[in-house]
C-alpha cells in the first residue's frame, strides 16, 4: 500500500473518478455534488493497493470565525475507506496525512463527522464543538443545528486556547445554508 499527498490541481481526471466512486460508494449514494465539491480544490491524501484506490480523504481551506478572530482553517472532507479494507488503519493513515497538514499550515482544523466516524476522530485527539455552529450567508449569520453535535475541532499551528462552549461562525458555501 502506498499513501501519497496531492493537491487536487495534481490529480489526473482518472483519480477524480476514482475518488468520486469511493465516496458515492462509501456514503451509499448520500454523497452528492455540492459534497463533491466541498471535497475539491485542497489537498488530497490517497492510499492505493493492488485494486486501486483504498483510502481517500482532502483537507480545504475555510475561513472560521471564533470570538473576535476569523481562523484559517483546515476543513477535513470526504473521508472514506474501501469496503473491502476497512478496519486496517488506513483511514487513520490518511487521518494522519491530513492532521499533519493541518498542523503546518492551519490555525485550526474541522470537520463534520457521521456518526460512524465520530469514534475515529475521537480517538485521534478532535473535540466535539459543545457550543453553537453558524455559517456566514447571503441573508447573514444563520445557525446550522445539524451540525451542532457533529462538528470536531484540532488544533492547528495558530490555534487559540478554544473555548468549546463558544460560538464558530463557519464561511458559507453551497449546501450549507437551507
Amino acid at each position: 500500500m502506498t499513501l501519497r499527498t496531492a493537491h487536487t490541481a495534481g490529480l489526473a481526471p482518472g483519480e477524480l473518478d476514482a475518488i468520486r466512486a469511493l465516496l458515492d460508494d462509501a456514503f451509499d449514494g448520500d454523497f452528492g455534488d455540492e459534497d463533491w465539491d466541498h471535497t475539491l480544490g485542497g489537498v488530497h491524501a490517497l492510499v492505493h493497493d493492488a485494486r486501486g484506490l483504498a483510502a481517500h480523504g482532502a483537507v480545504v481551506m475555510r475561513r472560521v470565525r471564533y470570538r473576535t478572530r476569523w481562523l484559517r482553517t483546515g476543513y477535513v472532507e470526504g473521508v472514506a475507506v474501501r469496503r473491502d479494507v476497512r478496519r486496517q488503519g488506513l483511514g487513520g493513515a490518511v487521518m494522519g496525512a491530513l492532521e499533519e497538514i493541518v498542523a503546518r499550515a492551519y490555525d485550526l482544523g474541522a470537520l463534520s463527522a457521521s456518526e460512524d466516524g465520530a469514534a475515529l476522530y475521537a480517538a485521534r485527539g478532535w473535540r466535539a464543538w459543545q457550543g453553537p455552529v453558524l455559517a456566514l450567508g447571503p441573508e447573514g449569520v444563520v445557525r446550522l443545528p445539524e451540525e451542532e453535535g457533529g462538528t470536531y475541532v484540532r488544533s492547528g499551528g495558530g490555534t487559540p486556547d478554544l473555548d468549546l462552549g463558544g460560538e464558530l461562525v463557519f464561511d458559507w458555501r453551497d449546501g450549507d445554508v437551507l
